[in-house]
């Protein structure tokens, strides 16, 4: 089932400015945190520097207030990286509320980083960092398919092929006939949520989404019968 939306409900969904969650998938581990507040030490030297020999007294307030925007980087940048993200997305001129189901399910270990170090002989060594990573391939009656990668957690243990999965997809085409990007991943029958970075604000997805399965023209999708055998195969978080 795909519901094109309107654009105001889109705007609704993925807001310009970065939402909490955003801003705590931004603000990263303690090792990021620590690489912002560099950079915001630098730029402070660097204006000031620039200040008493390039700009002078006279334009000091230029300095101050550049200063004090540098300064803060290591607050303000998660907002700014979220938001370049988010409208990223909002460029897409036609979106939509999709609904299929569950087609399968497993996990991964996937290489996400490297570090280089030196041991003992001081012999360079590359430390390779990987994560156990959620696999979910979604699809409908129409043949449509795709797949998402996630962050294992202990509650997608409950994750199971045939369930309700929807999200927002967005295209190019007024018709949806081809789409380019789609969100996050949302499971009614769980409530529980699958994604990397959380585009969309998701109590007022919910509340879409609770409308249109009460809708008496957008029932549920039935369960194809020909994927029965696939789900079989399904291997479990």
């Amino acid at each position: 089932m795909l519901v094109p939306l309107t654009r105001q409900k889109f705007e609704e969904l993925i807001p310009v400015i970065a939402t909490g969650p955003q801003y705590a998938y931004y603000w990263g581990k303690f090792q990021e945190f620590l690489k912002r507040l560099l950079i915001s030490v630098l730029v402070v030297v660097v204006v000031s520097l620039l200040g008493n020999f390039v700009l002078g007294e006279q334009l000091g307030w230029i300095t101050f207030f550049l200063g004090v925007i540098g300064g803060l980087y290591w607050l303000w940048g998660p907002i700014y990286s979220a938001s370049l993200r988010n409208v990223s997305y909002r460029r897409y001129p036609y979106s939509g509320f999709w609904r299929g189901e569950v087609l399968d399910v497993f996990v991964t270990e996937e290489l996400i980083g490297e570090e280089q170090t030196v041991n003992n002989r001081g012999q360079l060594v590359i430390i390779e960092n990987r994560e156990r990573r959620l696999n979910i391939e979604v699809g409908d009656e129409t043949g449509f398919t795709t797949q998402i990668q996630a962050p294992l957690k202990k509650t997608h243990k409950a994750i199971r092929p045939g369930q309700i999965a929807e999200m927002v997809v967005l295209s190019n085409q007024k018709d949806l006939g081809r789409i380019a990007k789609f969100t996050d991943i949302y499971l009614p029958d769980e409530n529980l949520w699958v994604s990397d970075y959380p585009y969309l604000q998701r109590g007022f997805f919910v509340d879409v989404s609770r409308q249109l399965q009460y809708a008496d023209d957008v029932p549920y999708p039935e369960e194809p019968k020909e994927r029965t055998q696939r789900r079989k195969r399904s291997r479990r978080p």
